[in-house]
């Protein structure tokens, strides 16, 4: 007879955690979807390549915007409400497609198309060992990290001397740092869902749903462009 509870128990966290990682991954693929739009539209647009790129004030404005929308949301997305959340997360995905377009300028739609799926199969993998393993990557997330800056200052260093030998090493190596990022943000993303308790506010359920979707779409397109750098025909 005690069994039985127990077992309903389960059930509902069961379906708790599923609820909330399907919306986890919605709104991630919804964001690429709007950042795919976005860049080829762009791209597509003669005037609107000429306003972004032709400014490197709005190119760098657009940049720096982007960078205050992914520290705000971060650090404030449980204080402001779910509804600001969204839109703060698609005026993101958006903006990044707008900066992300010269991607069809530069590469080939062909290698464009084949490293997109290459990137989802490497994602989908390690977003499944994240999920599965039994090992704690807790550990693993402060070596990332402190890669992830070492990647962001040669890449800041190499803007000015243009190395090409350089450009592919900090490819090679931000692979295998989005690698273990995804699998990292993972295992954080279900934990956070193992940990949500019964009757937890919709409101508040989004707004973790969409900081788990940001997360991920970060790891996504930044493994994107490292192996487009590697793959990728360029014209």
């Amino acid at each position: 007879m005690d069994s039985v509870p127990f077992k309903a128990t389960q059930t509902d966290v069961q379906v708790r955690v599923n609820s909330f990682v399907r919306s986890v991954y919605n709104w991630m693929g919804a964001g690429l979807a709007l950042t795919a739009l976005v860049a080829y539209y762009v791209a597509s647009s003669e005037a609107a390549m000429r306003f972004i790129f032709g400014n490197r004030m709005i190119f760098f404005g657009m940049i720096i915007g982007e960078l205050a929308l992914v520290f705000y949301l971060s650090a404030r997305v449980q204080k402001i409400q779910a509804s600001t959340a969204t839109f703060l997360f698609i005026l993101y995905a958006a903006l990044n497609g707008a900066t992300l377009s010269f991607i069809f300028i530069a590469y080939t739609q062909s290698s464009i198309a084949s490293t997109f799926f290459i990137c989802s199969a490497t994602f989908v993998v390690c977003s499944i060992f994240g999920w599965v393993t039994k090992r704690d990557l807790t550990s693993m997330g402060g070596f990332l990290f402190m890669g992830l800056i070492g990647i962001i200052i040669a890449s800041v260093v190499n803007m000015f001397i243009r190395s090409s030998g350089m450009s592919m090493v900090i490819s090679y190596i931000g692979v295998l740092v989005f690698v273990g990022l995804t699998a990292y943000d993972t295992q954080k993303l279900k934990s956070m869902a193992l940990s949500q308790p019964a009757g937890l506010d919709a409101g508040v359920i989004r707004k973790g749903a969409i900081l788990g979707a940001l997360s991920l779409y970060l790891d996504f397109i930044n493994l994107f462009l490292m192996l487009l750098q590697i793959l990728g025909n360029r014209r």
